[in-house]
């Protein structure tokens, strides 16, 4: 279950990139996880941190309708496959700082598009990461919503997925993410941090960033260019 303490120690995290946190998670003999597949890219570049809410979609596993006319398709039978078949429950359920987290089978399916993801942002959401397809995705890009997916979809969820479950445990991009986790992500990819080490992970990033900062402030200098954010 997420609590109001994970979403306390975001604090930690808003300045850091996922190379500094990977670099945190070393520290702590993490090698070996985290880190999500280089598969799963960013839309656009942006960087966003925030608490992970998990969602799983699996293929649909019931027949289609062949029999059946478009009209009655289109005014009927797609109504219905939304409302009983493949829902949305959990954006009803978003809090401010979620990053939502899509296990949807890594299937090349439009899961979430340009309409649904403003929903997801209006509640509170920050981002989303998925091992499968994300679709209208100029609209969404033109919307500066930040997203990260495996693939860009053409097609949408009818007859291809079904709701499976919410708040559990979810595998995406060859990493497990429970519900509250720490996910940071950026140009680099996604890094998903447990919850239960994530203040002592940031301790060690945050050291890390203020290094290279001085570092690469130093060169700034030496170059005569000008300050930006990322030396300040």
């Amino acid at each position: 279950m997420v609590r109001d303490e994970h979403y306390k120690v975001l604090s930690y995290y808003e300045d850091l990139r996922v190379a500094d946190v990977r670099d945190g998670m070393d520290v702590l003999f993490r090698h070996h996880y985290g880190s999500m597949d280089p598969s799963i890219r960013p839309l656009f570049r942006t960087r966003v941190c925030g608490i992970a809410r998990t969602v799983r979609y699996v293929p649909y596993q019931g027949e289609l309708p062949y029999r059946m006319d478009a009209e009655t398709y289109y005014k009927e039978w797609i109504p219905n496959y939304y409302r009983t078949i493949c829902p949305y429950p959990w954006i009803d359920t978003i809090r401010e700082g979620d990053f939502i987290v899509i296990d949807q089978s890594e299937r090349n399916v439009g899961l979430m598009g340009s309409e649904n993801t403003l929903a997801c942002i209006a509640k509170g959401a920050r981002g989303f990461v998925s091992n499968g397809g994300v679709r209208d995705t100029d609209e969404i890009i033109l919307q500066k919503v930040p997203f990260w997916s495996k693939y860009c979809s053409q097609t949408n969820v009818i007859g291809r997925l079904q709701f499976d479950a919410m708040d559990v445990p979810v595998s995406v991009g060859g990493v497990v993410v429970h519900p509250g986790d720490v996910i940071v992500a950026d140009g680099d990819g996604v890094i998903v941090v447990p919850f239960m080490i994530a203040p002592e992970v940031a301790q060690y990033a945050q050291r890390e960033h203020a290094q290279d900062k001085k570092n690469r402030k130093a060169h700034y200098e030496k170059l005569g260019w000008k300050e930006d954010e990322t030396v300040r």
